[in-house]
Order: structure tokens, then sequence, then C-alpha cells
């Protein structure tokens, strides 16, 4: 496979990642059974002082999901960007990055998107191995 197919199938890949987080992030608060709600509402409800601003744990955690959303959005871009125009440079970097988003995934989260990072990242690591040094960058 050339670099730049295996590049798309990164960025389809992330693209689907992003698809799944941002039903994630705009679902959170409806919790599947009460016990969950509990927490929810908790997390909701439980306001402090942060830098002058009355904030919850509930804010920061939509914050963080609604800023992936644009994180995975534009990694799922820029690997199609790359796809045509070959900037070797460019392309371990992101490769190595999807990996290690990966393993924070399976740390602090869910398996499935754990997965597909680390699928993307792979694939996008094979899309740097086949790209032309003397070719590339130009």
């Amino acid at each position: 496979m050339k670099a730049k197919l295996l590049l798309r199938i990164a960025s389809v890949i992330m693209l689907l990642h992003t698809i799944g987080h941002t039903i994630a992030a705009l679902t959170w608060k409806e919790a599947p059974n009460p016990a969950i709600q509990h927490v929810v509402d908790d997390m909701l409800n439980n306001r402090f002082d942060f830098l002058g601003r009355s904030v919850s744990i509930g804010d920061f955690y939509a914050g963080y999901g609604y800023s992936m959303i644009g994180v995975l959005l534009l990694v799922s871009i820029f690997l199609w960007i790359l796809s045509n125009q070959l900037i070797r440079r460019m392309i371990l970097p992101l490769g190595l990055f999807l990996v290690f988003l990966a393993v924070i995934e399976l740390i602090y989260f869910f398996p499935i998107p754990a997965a597909l990072s680390l699928l993307a990242g792979i694939v996008a690591l094979m899309a740097y191995k086949k790209t032309d040094y003397s070719r590339a960058d130009r």
C-alpha cells in the first residue's frame, strides 16, 4: 500500500473516532441507571471557585470532552492533508502522538477509542516508513 492510501485510512479511522467521541461527549449526562445518574448529578451540582469563576467537575469534564472533539477532528483533517502532500517529518510525530493517545485512552478511558487511535497510529507509522525520504517534503 502506498503512503497516501495509508494516511487516508488513518484519517478515516480518526474520523470514526471523532464521531464516536462526539456522540459520547454530547450524551454523557444521560445516565443509564440511577447510580451513575447520582455521580453525574454530583459532578454537575458541587460547585467551587476556580480562577474567579464558579465551576464544577462536570464543567471541566464537558469542556475537555468538547475540546477533544476539535483535537480529534483536526488530527483526521491533518492526516488527510498529509496524504495529498507527504511531509515526512510531520508524519512521524503525528503517528507517535496517536500511539501515545491510545495508551492514555486505554489507561483512563475505554478500549475501543484506544484501539482506534492505536490502529490509526500504526497505519500512520507505516505510511512514514513507506515515504521516500528523497521525494517527500517537496
